[in-house]
């Protein structure tokens, strides 16, 4: 038994989170892609026959009280709220990332306002369906975009500067971007700021409020583990609700939408963010996911422990299996710049993945040439990272 292996027993045997594994839906491949999708958590099965056979079957038009769903959006809002340092009543559940990233930003230009700001930021990294809806977002409201490294962001806003949209953690390299500086950096320019979590929400503390964060989006299938399409969540901070303008008002978010009147009036707080009809199944699915956070020692603050934990390991493993020159760490070393990913430049990256993936360990790939692995905290173990290092090795040898 080699040193890492026995390393790993240890972290694994101290490991307070370890428990929780048992809370999910698991085999005997190691699972490094819950950064693309998170696994099955073992309460979602029984609460969505439930919510099939009985809520609907049974109960049929009258579960949008008895079985409150027509409150679903706010109250799941509420339990994601303190994942990312949130008070309630200022998270909405619904539609996909990519219609809550086009609403907010849309409105973030409208809450700017004032002569000359006509300018979008927006990450040059960003994962691509974020600068495509940037740009039609700046089409639409008629301004420039203008696409920038997150490094070179506090060199650009100014005066013009109506909104910046940025990623907290990087798609394909993990990086981890300073929130509280860009996020300072944008209110001292006078503008409104829009942060996508897709990558940092369940991984590793945000702090919206404590930052003062004004908008915010994020996916609730990666370390949420909400099940595949599951619906996103936008983040309006409360003093900016009643200024909040919705580009896509509809009947959910009315004053009063059973009113069923001509004219739009929008509802006050969160509920603003709402569209229409609630995507019931797939909701409640990821309701039953976020029980996982009830358990005693599930901090975000554990896991963001433990995710450094997890990444520190892998990256000494890979050095002491990989042959010398087989891999590049992309992901930044210093804890302070990495999420809850690793990203290895390899040549054939394509190929060694499958391969991996044919031996059990499942990551993904990012083209051209980078092996991604996500390390979420509720399910895997140091065994678990030891043995992909391992066979990584064996596979580039």
């Amino acid at each position: 038994m080699s040193e890492l292996t026995l390393k790993a027993e240890k972290l694994d045997a101290a490991d307070e989170l370890a428990g929780v594994r048992a809370q999910f839906v698991l085999d005997d491949v190691v699972y490094l892609d819950g950064n693309s999708l998170g696994a099955l958590p073992v309460s979602v099965p029984g609460r969505v026959e439930d919510v099939v056979r009985r809520q609907w079957g049974e109960l049929r038009i009258r579960s949008w009280d008895e079985s409150g769903w027509w409150t679903a959006p706010e109250r799941i809002g509420d339990r994601i709220a303190p994942l990312v340092g949130a008070a309630a009543g200022q998270i909405v559940v619904g539609d996909s990332t990519s219609v809550n990233v086009f609403k907010a930003l849309v409105a973030a230009v409208r809450m700017a306002g004032g002569s000359g700001r006509d300018e979008i930021v927006v990450d040059a990294t960003t994962f691509p369906t974020d600068g495509y809806i940037a740009e039609s977002a700046a089409r639409m409201t008629g301004c420039t975009l203008r696409p920038v490294t997150p490094d070179e962001v506090p060199g650009v806003l100014g005066d013009r500067t109506a909104a910046a949209l940025l990623n907290h953690v990087d798609y394909r390299t993990g990086r981890l971007h300073d929130l509280p500086a860009l996020t300072a950096a944008v209110h001292a320019a006078g503008a409104v700021v829009v942060w996508d979590l897709c990558h940092s929400a369940g991984a590793l503390p945000v702090g919206l409020d404590a930052h003062g964060v004004d908008l915010a989006v994020g996916c609730t299938y990666k370390y949420l583990n909400g099940g595949p399409g599951s619906p996103a969540y936008l983040y309006v901070r409360a003093d900016l609700q009643d200024r909040f303008d919705s580009p896509l008002p509809g009947w959910n978010s009315h004053a009063e939408p059973f009113g069923m009147r001509p004219a739009y009036e929008p509802a006050a707080g969160a509920v603003r963010g709402r569209v229409g009809t609630p995507d019931i199944l797939s909701m409640l699915a990821l309701e039953a996911a976020l029980d996982v956070w009830d358990g005693a020692g599930v901090s975000v603050e554990a896991v963001r422990a433990k995710s450094l934990a997890l990444t520190d390991f892998f990256l000494e493993c890979v050095a002491s299996y990989v042959p010398v020159g087989g891999v590049e760490p992309v992901t930044p070393v210093a804890h302070a710049e990495r999420g809850s990913q690793v990203a290895l430049r390899c040549s054939d990256a394509g190929d060694v993945m499958k391969k991996l993936i044919e031996r059990g360990v499942v990551g993904d790939f990012r083209h051209p040439d980078v092996l991604r692995f996500g390390f979420t905290p509720l399910y895997v173990g140091f065994g678990d990272v030891e043995r992909a290092a391992r066979v990584l090795g064996e596979v580039i040898r």
